[in-house]
């Protein structure tokens, strides 16, 4: 990528942050407060939906590119963990494609982040909370606890809910204008309560409170590290993540959030 003032600025301040060690433990998420005189960082959190993206039409990987362009963020946060995000940059550099396992399923990264850098100025920084072992380990817990007939209630309720979500999304769930409601924050909310009450113990840090607190404290760590430069910070994680990253952000006065609606036609 190329090295400009906004990059070296964000660079340094990563840097400084410590995002980029891969054995960092963050304690919790922050409440950062905007230092007199200061420049508020614009904030817009935007939902993507993964592998859906390139089959979806109403939101395809060309929608969101054109969101992208038209948000011209300075710093994008990805759902790509801090150890592997140089790796991610440094083969798309040498080869033109993006060959990091973790980062190479997501092809709002591949297709559109990474190539967009050619001709965009903005920092990726990684801000997912993800390990290998925790997806693994997450996997092994969730076989278990399907096939312990003495569960078969806790995840028969699990699967109702899901279905539930399914039946009241028909039609607009890969819709970016309806991605970026209340109404469909609450249920994927809903849809998720199952799961994370009878299964957060189990799954430890794979589970959906503390893995999505991983992520949010991440995030903010990143967003520490820039306040007061008055960037535009672009959250782009799952979807399903994004009422756990607007709840970490409600407390910070350091930042003005923008409408992601905004970037749709």
């Amino acid at each position: 990528m190329k090295t400009t003032r906004r990059s070296a600025i964000l660079g340094s301040l990563a840097a400084a942050s410590g995002l980029g060690a891969a054995s960092q433990s963050l304690a919790s998420c922050s409440q950062a407060e905007a230092p007199a005189g200061s420049n508020l960082t614009r904030v817009t959190v935007l939902g993507v939906i993964h592998r859906t993206h390139r089959t979806s039409s109403a939101y395809s990987l060309d929608i969101l590119r054109k969101a992208v362009r038209r948000a011209e963020p300075d710093v994008i946060l990805t759902e790509i963990p801090p150890d592997r995000m140089d790796e991610a940059i440094r083969g798309f550099e040498e080869t033109g494609e993006v060959t990091e396992p973790r980062a190479r399923v997501f092809p709002e990264y591949t297709d559109v982040v990474f190539p967009l850098t050619r001709d965009m100025d903005f920092e990726m920084i990684g801000t997912a909370g993800w390990t290998r072992a925790i997806a693994d380990d997450r996997s092994a817990a969730l076989n278990a606890i399907e096939n312990d007939p003495a569960r078969a209630a806790q995840w028969k309720e699990h699967e109702q809910a899901r279905s539930d979500y399914s039946r009241a999304v028909s039609g607009r769930g890969d819709d970016p204008r309806f991605i970026h409601t209340l109404e469909y924050d609450v249920l994927v909310q809903r849809a998720q309560t199952p799961y994370q009450i009878y299964f957060d113990r189990d799954l430890g840090q794979g589970g959906w409170t503390r893995i999505n607190r991983a992520h949010t404290d991440l995030i903010n760590a990143t967003l520490d590290s820039i306040t007061g430069q008055g960037l535009h910070a672009l959250v782009m994680f799952g979807a399903w993540h994004k009422y756990m990253i607007e709840r970490s952000l409600g407390f910070r006065g350091d930042m003005e959030r923008l409408d992601p609606q905004s970037l749709f036609d």
